[in-house]
C-alpha cells in the first residue's frame, strides 16, 4: 500500500462550480399536514375498539435499521440484520432502542451504502481501496506512518511522575488502531504528540517521516493538514451552521470556493446530515454533532485519522453509527486511531488494540479486547 501522505506537489482534481443562482444546499422539505374532513368520521364500534393498542404493551416502532443496513453489501451474507443480531466487524455490538437513536443509525447506513462513498474520505484510487481490505498493513517494504521509539514527555508539574515512559510503536498504513486505558494513562497525550500539541521531552516520533522532534514550527500547520482529528466535546464553532463549521476547515486552509461548494454537501451527506446543513450546533443532537465534527475532519481528505474519546458523551445506538462510520473510512485506506473506553464497542470490532498504564504500553494486540483497563 505503501506512504499514502500528500506532499507539497500533490493537486485534487477542483469540482466545477454550481451554476449562477444554483445553491449546494438542499431546499427546505416542504412538510404539509392534512385532516380527515368530519363527514369521513366513521362511528365507534367494538372493531375500532379492538385495534386500539394496549398501553401495557410496548409500543410496535418500524426498524429502519434493517432496512438500511440490509443495502450494504459487506454484510449482506450475514443474514436479516436487526438491532438485535447487528455485527460491525466480527462480533456484536450493543444498540440502544431509542427511536432517535435507531433513526440516526439508519441516516448513517444509508449514507455509506452510497457507491460514491470513497469520492470524498478515500485519499486513494479505486484500485488500492478495493486492496485496502486484502493486503496486510505490515506489508515489506511498508515504512509506518507513525513511528516512536524511546519516547518520553515529562510535565515540569510532575518531574517525578512522566506522562509518557519509553513508549516504542509502529503504526501502518490502513490499521484501525483502538488506544485503551484508565483515565491518566497517557492516551491524550500520546495523540497530542502526533498531532504536535505537544514536543516530546526526549526519544524519537516519525509521523509520515517528518522527525516532530525537530519539525521547524513554520512546517506543523503543513504536517496537520494531513491529520484529522475527532474530539469528544466535538470543538464545533457555535454560532456557525453544520455547513459553515466544515466549510470552515477548508477555507483556513485556502481552498477556492468551488471546491469548498462542491466538497461540503457531499461530505455532509455522506455523514448523513443532508437534511441538516443550514442547523446550528445547539439545534442537532450529539450525535450528529460528532458527525459534523467527522466530516470536518474529513474534508480535506487526510491519510491519517485521531479520534479521542469520539463515543464518549453518546448513547450505544449512537456510538455504533459512529464507530461503523469510522471503520467504513478506514475500509477506504485511512489510518484510523481512536482513544476509548467503550469496552463493547473494542471487544466487538476485534482490532489492534494497544493498552497504556502509568505512561507506558503494558499490551500492543492484534485483533485484541479491551482487557481490564479503564474500568476504574
Amino acid at each position: 500500500m505503501g506512504n499514502h501522505f500528500r506532499t507539497s506537489g500533490d493537486e485534487q482534481p477542483v469540482p466545477a462550480e454550481p451554476a449562477m443562482g444554483e445553491s449546494p444546499l438542499h431546499p427546505e422539505t416542504d412538510h404539509t399536514t392534512s385532516s380527515t374532513p368530519p363527514e369521513a368520521a366513521h362511528e365507534f364500534t367494538s372493531a375500532h375498539a379492538a385495534a386500539i393498542p394496549d398501553p401495557a404493551l410496548p409500543p410496535q416502532v418500524p426498524d429502519p435499521l434493517e432496512a438500511s443496513l440490509s443495502t450494504d453489501p459487506a454484510l449482506a451474507e450475514r443474514g436479516p440484520l436487526t438491532a438485535a443480531n447487528f455485527r460491525t466487524s466480527e462480533g456484536p455490538a450493543v444498540v440502544g432502542t431509542d427511536v432517535e437513536g435507531m433513526r440516526q443509525m439508519a441516516d448513517v447506513n444509508a449514507a455509506i451504502a452510497s457507491p460514491d462513498f470513497t469520492t470524498v474520505f478515500s485519499p486513494l484510487d479505486s484500485a488500492d481501496a478495493e486492496l485496502s481490505d486484502r493486503v496486510a498493513p505490515r506489508d515489506p517494504g511498508v515504512e509506518p506512518v507513525i513511528l516512536m521509539e524511546h519516547l518520553t514527555k515529562v510535565y515540569a508539574a510532575q518531574p517525578n511522575k512522566p506522562a509518557l515512559d519509553d513508549i516504542n510503536l509502529a503504526i501502518y498504513p490502513g490499521e484501525f488502531v483502538f488506544l485503551v486505558g484508565h483515565s491518566g494513562s497517557g492516551k491524550t497525550t500520546l495523540l497530542n504528540t502526533i498531532l504536535r500539541n505537544v514536543k516530546p521531552s526526549s526519544g524519537k516520533v516519525l509521523v509520515a517521516g517528518q522527525d516532530l522532534m525537530r519539525i521547524k514550527n513554520r512546517r506543523i500547520p503543513f504536517l496537520r493538514r494531513q491529520i484529522g482529528a475527532v474530539f469528544q466535546d466535538y470543538k464545533l464553532l457555535p454560532n456557525k451552521t453544520a455547513y459553515e463549521n466544515v466549510a470552515f476547515a477548508l477555507q483556513c486552509i485556502g481552498k477556492p470556493r468551488g471546491v469548498i461548494r462542491a466538497q461540503v454537501p457531499e461530505v455532509l451527506r455522506l455523514v448523513g446530515l443532508g437534511e441538516q446543513m443550514d442547523s446550528l450546533p445547539d439545534q442537532l443532537s450529539g450525535g450528529e454533532q460528532q458527525r459534523v465534527s467527522v466530516a470536518r475532519a474529513m474534508v480535506n481528505r487526510p491519510p491519517l485519522l485521531i479520534c479521542d474519546e469520539p463515543t464518549g458523551n453518546l448513547d450505544p445506538a449512537i456510538s455504533l453509527g459512529i464507530m461503523k462510520l469510522l471503520e467504513r473510512i478506514n475500509r477506504t485506506g485511512t489510518t484510523v486511531i481512536v482513544a476509548t473506553h467503550d469496552r463493547e464497542m473494542v471487544d466487538s470490532m476485534h482490532r489492534r488494540v494497544i493498552a497504556l498504564e502509568g505512561g507506558r504500553v503494558i499490551r500492543d494486540q492484534e485483533r485484541g479486547g479491551y482487557g481490564n483497563y479503564g474500568t476504574l
